[in-house]
């Protein structure tokens, strides 16, 4: 099957037929942010410029764990606005993430947060020669969807509690 016949008969990258139950895309999402190994980051300067990267990341269990550079725009705006969007997945399998950030030099960073950074794909920014930060996005509302069905009911977080 092409992917465009599973577009046609409403399947999800997952491969299921129609709208999924809120409980699987909440599992679904928690594989995807224990799995994938980058997300979209998308952030603003504070004129409104917008700023969207892939970066690799580490879920924790609790929070995402980004790392760039402090001077580039993505780390800038980061620190400054503490917000951010992320979005994981593919347009038919979405994992959409408002959170709250906090920033944090290498030398501020909780014990084994860099070394769970490091395991999750073999890149450790602490070695790098100029510093990256690091900066963990606590989830306040997480959106799930995969088709037009599941717009409806895709809001599976609000306000950092889940709803399912």
């Amino acid at each position: 099957m092409t992917q465009t016949e599973g577009q046609a008969e409403g399947r999800t990258e997952a491969g299921t037929q129609g709208p999924r139950t809120r409980e699987a895309r909440k599992d679904g999402a928690l594989r995807r942010l224990d799995r994938d190994i980058d997300v979209w980051v998308a952030t603003a300067s504070a004129d409104g410029v917008p700023t969207l990267v892939p970066l690799t990341f580490w879920w924790d269990g609790e929070a995402v764990w980004l790392s760039t550079r402090p001077d580039n725009p993505t780390g800038a705006n980061l620190r400054r606005s503490g917000i951010v969007r992320l979005c994981f997945g593919t347009t038919r399998d979405v994992v959409h993430v408002e959170g709250a950030v906090r920033a944090y030099t290498p030398e501020e960073l909780p014990s084994g947060v860099g070394d769970g950074f490091a395991a999750k794909d073999g890149w450790d920014p602490r070695k790098e020669p100029q510093r990256y930060d690091f900066y963990r996005v606590a989830p306040q509302a997480m959106r799930v969807w995969g088709t037009v069905a599941e717009l409806g009911s895709r809001l599976l977080m609000r306000d950092g509690a889940w709803l399912v």
